[in-house]
C-alpha cells in the first residue's frame, strides 16, 4: 500500500461520495437503518429471562450498540468494498491523489457516522424510553465504540478480499456476526458458560470491545479486565491492519 497519511479534504469528498452511493442504494440503506433497530426489539426479548428491569434494560442497550457496529459498519461495508472493487472504482481512485488509506477510509466514513449517530440515539432515548440509568463512563463508552469502527472497518475490508460478488457478501459475513452474537455476551453473558467456552470467547474480535462498551455503561469493571479488553482490542486491529496491508484486493477477482 501507499503512505499512512490521511487528508482531511480527501477524505471527506470521498465519504461524500460513498453516501451518495449508500444513499441510491435502497436495500443497504434499509439494512443499515432499519435492521439494527429490529435486533434490538429481538434482542430485548430473548433478554426477557435477565434479573431485574434495569439490567434487562441495559443489557438490550449494550447488546443494540454491539449490533450496530456489526450489522451497519461490517455487514455493510464488506458488500460497499466488494462493489466498489468490482466496478474498478477502487482501481481508478487509486490511480489519483488519494493514498490507500484515504480510499478505505473514505469508504468507510459514511458507514461509521451512521452508526455513531445510531448509537447515540440508541444510548439516549432508549435509556429514556427503557427508564434505564445514562452511562456510568461516557468517554469510556465513546473510546469503546470507536475502536470497534476502526476494528471492524478493517476486518471490512479483509473479508471483502475473499467475498467475490456482493451477493455472496452475506455468507462471508456471517461468521463474524454469529461469533459476535453468541460467543461476545450480546445475547447472553459468557461466564455462563464452561470456562474454557469463556476463555475462549474473550478472545474473539469484538470480544474486548464489547467489555468495554460494558464497563463504559455501568462502570463496574476491574481495572486489570479494562486492560485485557484494552488489549484484545488493540491486539485485533493490529492483525486487521496487517492483514489488510497485505491481502487487501484492488481489482476484481477473475
Amino acid at each position: 500500500m501507499n503512505t499512512l497519511t490521511l487528508n482531511p479534504g480527501r477524505l471527506v469528498a470521498l465519504g461524500r461520495s460513498e453516501l451518495t452511493l449508500l444513499v441510491r442504494n435502497r436495500a443497504a440503506l434499509t439494512l443499515a437503518v432499519l435492521m439494527p433497530l429490529l435486533m434490538v426489539f429481538i434482542l430485548r426479548s430473548s433478554l426477557s429471562g435477565a434479573e431485574g428491569a434495569e439490567a434487562l434494560g441495559e443489557a438490550t442497550l449494550t447488546g443494540g450498540i454491539g449490533m450496530v457496529l456489526i450489522l451497519v459498519v461490517h455487514m455493510n461495508l464488506v458488500s460497499a468494498y466488494v462493489a466498489r472493487r468490482e466496478e474498478l472504482v477502487l482501481k481508478r481512485l487509486r490511480t489519483g491523489e488519494a493514498t490507500d488509506l484515504e480510499i478505505i477510509a473514505g469508504t468507510a466514513l459514511p458507514a461509521a457516522v451512521l452508526a455513531f449517530g445510531q448509537i447515540t440515539v440508541i444510548a439516549v432515548a432508549g435509556a429514556a424510553v427503557l427508564d434505564v440509568r445514562m452511562p456510568r463512563n461516557p468517554l469510556l463508552l465513546v473510546v469503546a465504540v470507536l475502536a470497534g469502527i476502526v476494528l471492524l472497518a478493517g476486518f471490512s475490508a479483509l473479508t471483502s478480499s475473499f467475498t467475490r460478488t456482493v451477493e455472496t457478501a452475506g455468507l462471508t459475513t456471517l461468521p463474524l456476526f454469529l461469533a459476535t452474537v453468541l460467543g461476545s455476551g450480546l445475547f447472553f453473558p459468557t461466564d455462563s458458560l464452561p470456562d474454557l467456552g469463556a476463555s475462549l470467547c474473550e478472545l474473539l474480535p469484538l470480544s474486548g470491545v464489547m467489555d468495554l462498551v460494558r464497563a463504559g455503561w455501568s462502570g463496574g469493571s476491574a481495572g486489570g479486565d479494562l486492560l485485557g479488553a484494552g488489549l484484545n482490542t488493540l491486539a485485533w486491529i493490529v492483525i486487521t491492519v496487517f492483514s489488510v496491508r497485505r491481502w487487501f484486493r484492488w481489482e476484481p477477482r477473475r
